[in-house]
């Protein structure tokens, strides 16, 4: 509730709060979060449209029956989604307030995703050696693109995930420290959502074509 404040002519009116409000602390940078990440979510969408658009056109090249081991991929998705769940093991002992539990859990986090990591670009390395780069076909480029943008994402989570860990090592669980890691966690189990998503529609449908 708020009330107006009588000025002088000419002068813009102000305005004062009769009954104060209450904002939870750190509460802006949440919601602020989830603004980025619903953005984050048109980028992948535009993505995933683009490559059902152009996931067919082989120009005369290799298809993803020729490219693409499943075995390999499945490898790398293990290793993604158990990375969620090792964060969930340290999102649990933030709450408890056990600090070296948190940092020995979002290590492994880390490492997880590094071999996330490693198959991608494995397989990214893989495929230019085989000639399938991303100026062969609009399937190639569609899927270098989508695929890519997903694998920086990755990338950046993992440098942020370094950056937390030096954070919580100096200054240990503070309010400040527990928020930056419930918006990591947002942040990566988003990835995970998307992944399955790509691994659905670019492998196993592609093999199925």
């Amino acid at each position: 509730m708020s009330s107006q404040v009588q000025t002088a002519d000419g002068e813009a009116p102000q305005f004062y709060e009769l009954v104060p409000h209450h904002h939870a602390p750190h509460g802006s940078t949440q919601i602020g979060f989830w603004i980025y990440l619903m953005s984050d979510c048109l980028i992948f969408a535009s993505l995933f449209a683009i490559y059902g658009v152009l996931g067919g056109n082989y120009a005369a090249g290799p298809s993803p029956q020729h490219l693409f081991d499943l075995k390999l991929v499945a490898m790398s998705t293990a290793a993604l989604l158990l990375s969620s769940i090792t964060y969930g093991f340290a999102m649990l002992d933030m709450e408890e307030g056990k600090q070296k539990g948190t940092i020995i859990w979002l290590i492994i986090t880390g490492l997880l995703g590094a071999v996330f990591m490693g198959f991608t670009l494995y397989e990214f390395n893989h495929l230019i050696h085989e000639g399938a780069v991303p100026q062969r076909s609009a399937f190639l480029s569609a899927f270098f693109v989508l695929v890519g943008t997903h694998a920086l994402h990755v990338a950046f989570g993992i440098l942020w995930l370094v950056i937390l860990l030096v954070q919580i090592g100096m200054k240990g669980l503070i309010p400040a420290n527990k928020i930056r890691v419930q918006c990591l966690s947002m942040f990566w189990h988003f990835l995970d959502v998307i992944w399955i998503g790509v691994f659905t529609v670019v492998y196993l449908m592609g093999m199925l074509r």
